[in-house]
């Protein structure tokens, strides 16, 4: 047709028509009933919580830790003021340790080793007793007693003494000494007569005190005197010729 110079003519293909939109239709059973329907409304969603008021966080506080600090002249003061105080404990201490104290003074053993009456011209007796002394030094230097003297009596009535000779004792150390007590001629009296049933019984009571005079040696060439005084009361066995108890006490 083209070849001939023919005019050819198309139609336009027509379009379908849009399907119709579905309408709602009551269910057959009812309407044809003619029934009522009843349809319950849609539950409303409950309206959101009010919202409540919040108060703000607190804000957030930050401390810093500074060290103590003080000023250059107060550190000084301190510091000297901790050397003295140590200062002086040291010295405290060196005082207290070096400081002398008496010697202590023992009778650790006494022996009767006579014992005699006489009748004639009058009633006395003479007494013959050993006795070991023990010194101890406490102090940290040596001492150098000149003598020791020891007296004996009996129920406030001095009997007799001894003196004995001097000695060295070490620093804290002991040293025995060594003396012999002689009682020649006693009289007994009318108060002596006590000892008298005592020795009978085989107990006697003395009383005793015990002197030593010396000087404690500070490095060779610094004396310090010293003196000690013990008094004791002195159980003594005769018949076994022992310390049967002994208290005393410093004076």
């Amino acid at each position: 047709m083209s070849e001939r110079g023919e005019t050819v003519y198309y139609s336009p293909i027509p379009h379908s028509p849009p399907p119709p939109e579905p309408r709602y239709q009551p269910p057959h059973n009812m309407s044809e009933r003619g029934e009522t329907v009843y349809y319950s409304p849609i539950p409303h969603s409950p309206p959101p919580p009010e919202p409540r008021y919040q108060p703000p966080p607190p804000p957030q506080q930050n401390y810093i830790v500074l060290p103590l600090c003080f000023p250059p002249s107060r550190l000084r003061v301190l510091r000297r003021r901790l050397i003295g105080f140590g200062a002086l404990l040291l010295v405290a201490a060196v005082i207290y340790v070096i400081w002398p104290s008496d010697p202590d003074l023992k009778i650790v053993r006494v022996g009767l080793s006579h014992f005699h009456v006489r009748t004639s011209p009058t009633v006395c007796f003479d007494i013959s007793m050993a006795l070991t002394i023990k010194v101890r030094n406490k102090d940290l230097f040596f001492l150098n007693y000149s003598s020791i003297v020891v007296s004996i009596g009996y129920r406030g009535k001095q009997l007799g003494f001894v003196t004995s000779d001097g000695g060295l004792v070490r620093a804290r150390g002991s040293s025995y000494v060594n003396a012999t007590l002689l009682l020649d001629g006693i009289e007994v009296f009318h108060d002596m007569l006590p000892l008298l049933e005592d020795l009978a019984r085989g107990s006697i009571a003395f009383d005793t005190i015990t002197e030593v005079q010396g000087q404690l040696g500070f490095l060779f060439f610094f004396d310090i005197p010293l003196k000690g005084k013990i008094s004791c009361e002195m159980h003594v066995n005769t018949v076994k010729k022992t310390i049967m108890r002994q208290d005393c006490y410093p004076e």
